[in-house]
């Protein structure tokens, strides 16, 4: 458990569990010995079933289709033992793969599905790798998806677009991700340093954002960019040569255990997402005091970001755009204050205690 979704719903199981008293348990399929990455209250139960789905990865696509099935039909056999077992009033799915037979399961439970991602990239098959038989499995696939949603009590989304999206269904809610921490301080605003977190993959726009860096590098002597992230940073690395951009001003980092630490010795945040699900380090960046300068990308920044007010939203793409934006917050220090203030109030949305709330009264409501 050491991804963004996975953080997320740490945070709020152990608010529910110290908070509101309840009684929760945890279903994992991988990792079976090995610690969690993010600390899970006492009051929490965990139980693996050791499945190993991640032996998929390093099948050919004949195989996997055999090692999939196999493993998927252990999977139904050990939830539903386990589920009969706990009889629990509520049951959360992250719609992986759980939601094939989830809502066949008579355990009595409620059947809510959380997606942290929007629809168009709920799941992405790359066309260059298509042909016949995964054109027909990609259809398959997505209709049977949608019976097994409209089955469910309930579906949670992180936005409002994301609602809009899933047309087809009837019981859906909009509960957005909440702020992962409460920062003990927030930036002064005196680092001249942009910061970014994200990680180095196609989705997340690097190669958008070193575009619209070069540009503001030129416009401005004292400014540097720090991205901070795990994945492949080789191929970015040679794009900062190919466009000539200084290295000591341009750094490409690794992920740090203290991202508060540097979101308060920076001045401001850019995101360049080709799309999100959500944008939680946008959130935090904010609850940093950080004004953000973010592409309007499908579909988070724009329920986050409130455009001229705590930071800048520009088209989706529009590298010339980001990084006029930046400099128009790295020239005029009376707006960037006043943007930073803004930022600090408008986060509170996202607090635990709103967002936990939130959860509370679907579940009641069910």
């Amino acid at each position: 458990m050491a991804g963004g979704v996975e953080r997320v719903l740490t945070l709020k199981a152990n608010y529910f569990a110290e908070h509101f008293g309840y009684d929760i348990t945890i279903i994992l399929t991988e990792g079976k010995g090995k610690p969690l990455f993010y600390p899970l209250s006492e009051k929490i139960k965990v139980v693996n079933l050791n499945i190993g789905f991640e032996e998929l990865w390093t099948c050919s696509f004949a195989k996997k289709v055999f090692v999939y099935l196999k493993k998927q039909r252990r999977f139904k056999k050990v939830l539903t033992k386990e589920l009969m077992r706990i009889r629990p009033d509520i049951t959360i799915s992250t719609l992986r793969r759980e939601i094939n037979f989830i809502n066949d399961i008579e355990d009595g439970s409620k059947k809510i599905g959380e997606l942290h991602v929007n629809r168009a990239n709920y799941r992405n098959f790359k066309t260059e790798e298509r042909n016949l038989v995964k054109n027909l499995f990609a259809k398959l696939w997505s209709r049977q998806l949608l019976k097994n949603l409209k089955n469910l009590n309930r579906l949670v989304v992180l936005t409002e677009k994301d609602r809009e999206a899933w047309t087809e269904l009837k019981d859906v809610t909009v509960i957005p991700d909440p702020l992962p921490f409460v920062p003990s301080s927030v930036s002064p605003l005196t680092e001249k340093r942009v910061i970014a977190v994200a990680r180095y993959s196609y989705e997340k726009g690097i190669d958008l954002l070193l575009r619209a860096w070069a540009q503001v590098e030129k416009g401005t002597n004292d400014w540097c960019l720090s991205i901070f992230g795990d994945g492949d940073r080789d191929p970015y690395k040679q794009q900062i040569k190919e466009l000539g951009i200084d290295e000591n001003r341009c750094h490409l980092e690794e992920p740090t255990n203290n991202i508060q630490k540097e979101y308060v010795n920076s001045s401001l945040f850019v995101s360049s997402s080709r799309f999100e699900g959500f944008g939680i380090a946008i959130i935090e960046a904010m609850a940093c005091g950080l004004p953000v300068v973010s592409f309007a990308c499908p579909y988070g920044p724009k329920n986050i970001i409130t455009d001229g007010e705590d930071g800048f939203l520009v088209d989706n793409g529009n590298v010339d755009a980001l990084a006029k934006q930046l400099m128009v917050l790295m020239n005029d220090e009376q707006m960037h204050k006043a943007m930073s203030n803004t930022a600090l109030i408008n986060v509170q949305r996202f607090s635990i205690e709103r967002i936990a709330q939130q959860w509370k009264n679907l579940f009641e409501s069910l």
